[in-house]
């Protein structure tokens, strides 16, 4: 048992020591993953690229689904968003250890809705601006796990999902 102990103390050690800065200048990133909302389950996909080493600017396509059958009224709804992202990262400023990713910033989007229900129009579609803060944990140099939280658009609650690093 203690070599067990042993050998995932090593591991984990060696996973936060061999992590590098989240995103250099000319760096890209992947990420994909889940939101949260009252209204449906998004689904994103999304790419970053680092213009400087604490600024990111990206962008990102969401889909989302809901369908409401057990009220009065049939609801079902879709939403397409394409939006471009531009983040902070606060690694450098707060001296924050190299295998987390500390940020916030801002995103404008074009959204389309395709809605159903009796009070409503089938279809609409519009801008949004919104804003978000999140946090990433680096495993090794090239995966980790993405926190976010927002408002303002598609994904008003949050998202959780992966990063890879390319």
């Amino acid at each position: 048992m203690k070599r067990q102990i042993l050998t995932f103390g090593l591991i984990l050690f060696a996973s936060l020591t061999l992590a590098q800065n989240p995103i250099e200048k000319g760096q890209g990133q992947f990420n994909a993953g889940l939101g949260f909302s009252s209204w449906g389950v998004p689904v994103y996909i999304g790419f970053d690229i680092g213009v400087h080493r604490d600024i990111t600017v990206g962008g990102e396509v969401s889909l989302r689904f809901y369908d409401d059958r057990y009220r009065e009224v049939t609801y079902n709804q879709s939403i397409i968003g394409i939006a471009g992202t531009a983040n902070y990262h606060f690694n450098t400023l707060l001296k924050i250890p190299s295998n987390w990713d500390f940020y916030a910033g801002l995103n404008l989007g074009f959204y389309i809705w395709n809605h159903e229900d009796r009070y409503a129009g089938p279809h609409s579609s519009g801008l949004g601006l919104g804003a978000q803060i999140g946090g990433r944990y680096y495993f090794n140099d090239k995966f980790g796990l993405n926190l976010e939280f927002g408002g303002g658009n598609s994904f008003s609650g949050g998202k959780f999902g992966i990063s890879v690093r390319l």
